[in-house]
């Protein structure tokens, strides 16, 4: 069923861990699993990792803050997890722009930049957004001339694709993914995911807090809807409300881009087109 046609009691019903609450939730909330899931992708050992309470960073007065699902911190290391539906057309600039705010919030005044922590961000996307094929893309930076040489900043940014999990070889990489596209769980750690994710549905503050997010994107959208029955008026009735649910549709896009929220989120919740939100992202970023 398309989801835009479902309530928000069917989507909350509905929810897996790829939905972008639920995944912040459960990962929040078991550190351990976080840990694990991040030592499953990035094929590493990880020691225990503090998960920020506040998703938020704000860089400084007049600078774009961002909002992330998952950031979390050990003494030499920063990760950011962040789980993608879909292709905003944006993620690579997005990596780029987290990773250096991230680098903003480790390094403190008066610190070397040799005291920066390894840092990585890793994008679990649904769609290939590079058309390539792969089931895993990873980034670093290395010489144009010569490959071998890598310029060593200990940054690292990693898009998994789950549609093409099949192709990958590490298997508890391909269960998590197989399980982020609504497969079941194939090994301990993802049924433990699975039953998190469950257990997470049946959190009455939690269900209450998305319940309310879902209260508010109908509230603005009537308020549009009122906005145009009396715009109507003057205008011709049908052509009213359609210009004034639009306008309030802009208006609010246009807020929500301002305190950094995903561009595919904004044009699910305020009823435009995700070329339009992305239309209005651009239009904002001139006028800087």
């Amino acid at each position: 069923m398309d989801e835009r046609k479902m309530s928000a009691e069917e989507r909350w019903n509905s929810a897996t861990i790829a939905n972008n609450f639920i995944f912040y939730k459960v990962m929040k909330n078991n550190p351990d699993v976080c840990r694990e899931l991040l030592e499953i992708l990035l094929e590493m050992e990880i020691e225990r990792i503090h998960i920020y309470s506040e998703e938020s960073i704000e860089v400084d007065f007049g600078s774009k803050g961002i909002r992330m699902d998952v950031f979390a911190k050990n003494e030499t290391q920063a990760f950011n997890i962040e789980m993608q539906a879909s292709d905003t057309k944006e993620l690579p600039e997005r990596a780029r722009y987290y990773q250096g705010v991230m680098d903003v919030d480790n390094l403190k005044s008066g610190q070397k930049y040799r005291e920066l922590k390894d840092s990585y961000v890793v994008f679990i996307c649904i769609q290939d957004i590079f058309a390539k094929g792969l089931p895993v893309y990873t980034f670093e930076n290395l010489c144009r001339e010569n490959t071998e040489i890598s310029l060593g900043d200990r940054t690292q940014k990693c898009f998994f694709i789950a549609d093409n999990c099949d192709k990958i070889l590490n298997e508890k990489q391909k269960a998590f993914l197989k399980l982020a596209i609504g497969q079941k769980g194939s090994d301990s750690f993802t049924r433990r995911i699975e039953s998190l994710a469950e257990d997470a549905k049946h959190n009455i503050q939690w269900k209450r807090q998305y319940m309310e997010w879902e209260r508010q994107r109908t509230y603005d959208y009537e308020d549009g809807r009122e906005a145009g029955i009396s715009q109507g008026i003057a205008q011709g009735f049908s052509q009213g409300i359609s210009q004034g649910v639009h306008d309030n549709a802009v208006s609010n896009a246009t807020n929500l881009l301002r305190e950094g929220i995903a561009p595919d989120v904004i044009a699910r919740c305020v009823g435009l087109s995700l070329d339009e939100v992305l239309s209005l992202k651009d239009e904002a970023a001139n006028k800087q």
